[in-house]
Formats: structure tokens, sequence, C-alpha cells
């Protein structure tokens, strides 16, 4: 790989030609990426999306927009330390010469930082959970046209239903620029994105490569990612896809925000205080056998928690909030400090790790993301409502818009009635007898519902009329569903299902 090409400004629609005055005060293509992001209707609605806590009532706790800020500036951030770095490391010394030629790194991950979670559906990861779930039990039973749903999908179309992710749904949501969709920015921006370059049927979460850990490619949009990726330059010889270089500092810093914000706001949840947390992290300090450089970084920065407090129980937030700035800068060094030392593998697609690994703050990063989560937050009593409410909610909406969607196309709606033989019925006047198949009356009201951009996506994409592939076009409106679930904020879902139940 090299940076001319994974730095591509190409984008999937044309752009309109700017008046040549515009030239006089230039803001480069990635800045103009960024306008067009934070002008999104797609990312507005992240204002009222779950982080962690579904439907939380407080104003303080992160939503999917300020967990997508913060993910953005770390990444900035990471890219200026990538590119003005000035350690003197003969190991590294050319991998900093090279950077220093691409002063646009830094505007790339801030866009790719901010669009990350840009295809999560309402409530967080449990909405991601329900949407799956609903497929895996409802492909068998829903019918359409006498047949249930599975025996019309091809393995692949019924895996990305079945393994929903908000990943690959981020990269649908880009990929509709070429039909009209607001968000139309750089190859380099879309592929940064895409953190598992796999599709449902290759993803392994048990893999050692991070790569196939979730599906981050539907079968609707292989064609446009493959085009993105022989622009960049990301395409293996054995035809599969590496990553591009940017998407793993864009991953460590969803790492980073997600392991210090986060957990700063179960604490101001009052889901625990200092003392559990010290007591919980001595704990595990006190489980790793290794004497050696992680557990001594770990136990460093536990005494540096402990030296923020001034023994005032009431300022013990502030001195949290000090203490995890204070790691986030010493997470964003060792994520640059790795970048550099693994520039050869992570240059020529065969780095298959996170940065994190192997690091000195790798113990320590799953004391604070995954285990102090695991032991404070989830699972526990006060969340349990809200993620049930979460997926009924969802559950209901899927029922009632997909069953609605099944016959909308009125290409599908009439078909002859054949014989055993698949000859033509013909009845008493020697026509063919057709067999109709349209959306009942309460149907084309959840179809009314629907958002018009998504029906106009589905009429663009779909095959043509020369061509029609029925089981195809029946994947798009099923798809054509999920983005407009998907889409909606958490509010917007729990209005619209106290209305069509009838509560309000």
């Amino acid at each position: 790989m090299n940076w001319k090409d994974l730095l591509s400004t190409k984008k999937l629609a044309d752009t309109d030609p700017a008046p040549s005055e515009w030239d006089f005060y230039p803001i480069n293509p990635f800045e103009q990426d960024y306008n067009r992001i934070v002008s999104s209707a797609a990312f507005r609605r992240l204002q009222d999306k779950t982080q962690i806590f579904p439907l939380s009532k407080s104003d303080f706790v992160r939503t999917r927009l300020t967990h997508s800020i913060e993910v953005s500036t770390v990444a900035y951030q990471l890219g200026q330390m990538l590119t003005e770095n000035v350690k003197e490391d003969k190991k590294t010394e050319q991998a900093r010469k090279e950077l220093k030629q691409y002063p646009d790194i830094p505007s790339v991950l801030r866009c790719a930082g901010l669009i990350h979670d840009l295809g999560n559906p309402p409530f967080g990861h449990f909405g991601e959970e329900t949407i799956g779930n609903w497929f895996r039990e409802n492909l068998d039973k829903v019918r359409y046209k006498d047949k249930p749903l599975r025996e019309w999908l091809t393995p692949q179309m019924a895996a990305d239903l079945e393994h929903f992710e908000g990943n690959a749904q981020a990269l649908r949501l880009l990929s509709k620029a070429q039909y009209g969709g607001d968000i139309n920015v750089s190859f380099a921006v879309i592929s940064s994105l895409v953190k598992y370059p796999t599709t449902s049927l290759r993803f392994d979460n048990e893999s050692d490569d991070i790569r196939l850990h979730k599906p981050g490619i539907y079968a609707a949009e292989e064609e446009t990612f493959r085009k993105v990726a022989a622009e960049v330059g990301t395409i293996l010889e054995d035809g599969t896809y590496c990553r591009h270089p940017l998407t793993y500092l864009m991953e460590a810093s969803d790492d980073i925000a997600y392991a210090t914000s986060d957990l700063e706001d179960a604490y101001r949840k009052k889901f625990f205080n200092l003392d559990s947390f010290i007591r919980y992290y001595e704990r595990e300090l006190g489980r790793h056998p290794d004497e050696g450089q992680q557990l001594k970084k770990a136990r460093e920065l536990l005494e540096r928690l402990k030296a923020e407090r001034d023994g005032d129980p009431s300022h013990d937030a502030a001195a949290f909030s000090r203490w995890l700035y204070y790691v986030r800068r010493w997470l964003m060094y060792v994520v640059v400090w790795k970048f550099f030392h693994e520039y050869g593998k992570i240059m020529d697609g065969t780095y298959h790790q996170e940065l994190f690994k192997g690091t000195f703050l790798e113990f320590f990063l799953k004391i604070i993301k995954k285990g102090a989560m695991r032991e404070f937050v989830y699972d526990k009593e006060d969340l349990a409502p809200t993620e049930l409410s979460g997926r009924t909610i969802l559950s209901f909406l899927l029922d009632g818009f997909v069953t609605a969607a099944l016959y909308w196309d009125e290409r599908y709606q009439k078909e002859p009635v054949l014989d055993e033989d698949g000859n033509p019925i013909l009845d008493e006047h020697g026509n063919a007898k057709v067999k109709k198949y349209s959306p009942s009356q309460e149907d084309n009201k959840y179809l009314g519902l629907l958002s018009s951009a998504y029906k106009r996506d589905y009429e663009l994409s779909r095959t043509k009329d020369g061509e029609k592939d029925e089981r195809y076009d029946l994947y798009l409106r099923l798809l054509m569903v999920t983005d407009h679930i998907s889409s909606m904020t958490d509010a917007y879902a729990r209005d619209l299902y106290r209305r069509l139940r009838g509560m309000e």
C-alpha cells in the first residue's frame, strides 16, 4: 500500500465543479468531508441514540453523538501525533519521515471517528442484538409467496440479516451516496471506517485475525466496497481485503473513548464509587501472574489514581475525571508508538491485531475497558428493564415493517398459477390464471411510515425490469426495513411503538 492511493479523495457520486474563486481560500477535501458529515441528518440523529445506557434521562450521560465526537477528537490527535512525531528512533525513522509528508492524515481520521457509529440502531448494542435475533427467529416463520423467507434468500443474504452489524450498516449508509444520499465522502474516509473487511459468511469472532471478528460488508455493498478497495489499494493477492492503515488508529480511538468515557458515565450514574473501583482494580492486579512491564505500569496508574484523591469523598468525581484524562494520554501515546513499530506489517497488510496488543498498557486496558464495565454495569438489575423495553419496541416494529415490505414492489405482486408440470393453468376463457399478492390495509399504513429516502434507494438499487431477480429484490426490501429501523432515534422508536400500540 502507498499513501498516495490510501488518501484517495475520489467519491462515489460526482460533485459539481467549485467556483474558481474558492481556490484562493482552499479547504482540504477531507475537511470538506467533515462539513458534509456534521451537516447530515444521520449524524444529527446520533444525539438521541444510546451509547451504553438505554433511554437514559440524564443529560450528563453520553449519547452516540457525544461519543462519536470524542472518538473523532482522539483520532484527530492521534493523526497529529503520527505526522508531527519528532522522536529520534532509528527503527522508525523511515516511517516518521514518510508520514510527515501527509498532513491530511489527521483530517481523514477525524472524519472516520465521527461516522464510525453511524450505522448503529436505537438502544445501542441491545438494538443490534435484537435485530439479528429477530431474523434468526423469523426467517423460517415469515412466509413470502407460500415459502419461508429463508428458502428465498441465499445463505449470505440470510446471514447479513441474522448478524446485523452496525459497522456493516455504516458502510451501507455511506454507499447510498451513489443514489443521492447526503454523506458523499472520500474513499479514504470510507476505507478507514471499515474495521472488518469481510462478509457475514466469512467472519469468525474467535479468529486470531482481527479483520474477521465481525461482518463488515453486506452482500448489497460488496461491489461498492470492492470499487473503493481497488482505488485505495487494500485488495490482497488472494482477493481478500486488508485494513486501511488508519483503521487501526480509528479503532484504537474508539477503544480509548469507550474505556475512559463510558467508565466515567457509569461512575456518574452511581454504578460504583471510587473505593469499590480501587478494590476491584487491586483484586485484578492480584490475579495477574506476570510481574513484568504490564503489571508495573498498571500499578503505577493505580497509585496515580490514589494520589489524585484529597480525602474528601465529594471531590472523588473530579479526581476520577482527572485520572481518566491522564490515562487517555498514556493510551494515545502507546497507540502511536505501536503504530510506528508495526509500520512495515501494517503497510503490507500483514498486521492482524489491535494496536494495544503486546504493549505495556494491554493488561491495564482490559482492567478498565471490559473488566470494570462487566463488574459494575453489564447484567445489573438497573439496566434490565430498559434493555427489555428496547428489545420489545424493536421486535414489535420489525414484525410490522417486515410484513408490510414483502409485497411492496408491484413487479412481484402477480404471477401465473402453474400445474404440477410447471405449465400455466387456464380459466374458462382460455386466459392464464393469475395469483395476486399485495400489501394489506394494515401493511399500507406501515408502508406510509417508511422513509421516502429508503424507498427511493430501493427503487434505484433493485434489479432492472429486463434482469429481474426476485430473490435479490426481496433481500433489498428487507434491508430497506433495517435501514429505516436502524436510522430511528431511541425516542422516535419508543414514541412510534406507543402510537402503534394505542398507548398514546
